[in-house]
């Protein structure tokens, strides 16, 4: 039987209860990979008419978002970390090459922050991949692309910090 949005809310809050760190946010993903391995779950999920960032729920305990992302033609972000928080990406269609960045020079007042790309890799349908306070991270995605996403927290509130590239 396919999940609903409540399941899935459920089983999160579940597994971010008995660990909300690193470990438990790697529970979430291996769980995310698990259900959108089935594509009735990517339909119920990521139906047709979603956007580019819907929220699908918000816990009010513990403060995680539910996003659904679809991306109907190319799309690039900047270098990113997620401020304060966490976030979990879990592929459903197409593939997102995600690269990975490390600061070479602080932000300050005067100046943007530097980076430096240090791995790239694609997410692939199923992949759930788990970005940690700070990791800093951009996604290309070449074509249509369609994901879950889980914030620790609603970002649309935080400030967050431009990164320049080498």
């Amino acid at each position: 039987m396919p999940i609903t949005v409540s399941d899935l809310a459920t089983q999160c809050h579940q597994l971010l209860t008995t660990d909300s760190g690193p470990a438990g946010r790697t529970k979430v993903a291996a769980f995310l990979s698990e259900v959108l391995a089935d594509p009735a779950n990517i339909d119920i999920l990521i139906p047709p008419h979603t956007g580019e960032r819907d929220l699908l729920y918000q816990d009010a305990a513990l403060g995680f978002c539910i996003f659904a992302h679809q991306y109907r033609e190319a799309k690039q972000s900047l270098p990113h970390d997620h401020g304060p928080s966490w976030a979990i990406y879990a592929q459903a269609r197409g593939e997102t090459e995600m690269t990975d960045y490390e600061r070479t020079a602080p932000d300050t007042e005067e100046a943007t922050a530097r980076v430096r790309a240090t791995r790239t890799y694609l997410l692939k349908p199923g992949d759930a991949h788990v970005y940690n306070e700070g990791e800093l991270h951009a996604p290309l995605r070449s074509g249509p692309t369609s994901l879950v996403r889980i914030e620790g927290m609603d970002m649309s509130k935080i400030t967050r910090r431009r990164y320049e590239t080498l």
